[in-house]
C-alpha cells in the first residue's frame, strides 16, 4: 500500500478552498468596479483556475514554490479588494502550516514505516 503524502493532501484542499474564497473576491471587485469589467474578471478568473489546477502538479520539483507564488499573488489583490490583505494573509498562516505540519507528519510516517520494516526482519 502506497502512503499519500499529508503535506501534499493539506496544501491541496487549501488551494481549493482558496480558489472559491478568489473567485468570490473577484465578484466583489466586480460589484465595487474596482477595474474595468473584462480585466476583474481575466484576473479574478485566471487566479481561480491557477489555484484549482495547481494540487494536480503538487509533489514535483518546485511545485509548492509555485504555491507560495500563488499565496503572494492572492495577499496582492489587496491592492484592489483591501479585505484580500486580511484573507490573502490568513491562507499565507494556513499554507506555512499545511506545509510544516505536512512535512512532520510525512517524516514521521517514514520513520514509523521504516521501523516497521526493520521489525519485519
Amino acid at each position: 500500500m502506497r502512503n499519500r503524502s499529508t503535506k501534499r493532501a493539506l496544501s491541496s484542499m487549501l488551494m481549493v478552498f482558496e480558489a472559491g474564497v478568489v473567485f468570490f473576491a473577484m465578484l466583489v471587485a466586480f460589484g465595487l468596479k474596482v477595474a474595468d469589467g473584462p480585466t476583474v474578471w481575466a484576473i479574478g478568473l485566471s487566479l481561480t483556475f491557477l489555484l484549482m489546477v495547481t494540487p494536480a502538479i503538487l509533489g514535483k520539483k518546485f511545485s509548492y514554490a509555485w504555491g507560495w507564488f500563488l499565496q503572494l499573488v492572492v495577499v496582492a489583490l489587496g491592492i484592489w479588494v483591501p479585505l484580500m490583505y486580511v484573507l490573502g494573509g490568513i491562507f499565507v498562516c494556513l499554507w506555512a502550516w499545511a506545509m510544516i505540519a505536512g512535512g512532520t507528519i510525512d517524516k514521521a510516517r517514514a520513520i514509523l514505516d521504516a521501523q516497521a520494516a526493520q521489525e519485519e526482519k
